[in-house]
């Protein structure tokens, strides 16, 4: 979140996500419906706000045929794409 390390968003072997805050993060929230707070934040689906930054369409599928994955994994897209050139204040890099 502007250039700071705000937290760090996992896909479990369970398909379930899990975004959490780092517990010394005390910059803006990365969206409104996840205010900071140290509770991990838990979905059945890529949290909202995530799955808006990735690829549709013709841009998708290229993405996948690529770097070879699944075009129905949206958490492997979101890692390739939303490293860089994303619209707003926040980037998710792989650890």
């Amino acid at each position: 979140m502007h250039d700071v390390e705000a937290g760090i968003l996992q896909e479990t072997d369970a398909k379930m996500y899990v975004f959490t805050y780092h517990e010394d993060y005390c910059g803006d929230p990365v969206c409104l419906a996840m205010p900071v707070r140290r509770e991990p934040y838990l979905s059945n689906y890529l949290f909202p706000y995530f799955f808006n930054m990735l690829s549709e369409g013709a841009n998708r599928e290229i993405h996948s045929i690529v770097h070879h994955i699944d075009i129905h994994d949206d958490f492997g897209i979101m890692l390739l794409t939303a490293q860089y050139d994303t619209i707003g204040a926040v980037t998710v890099k792989p650890i």
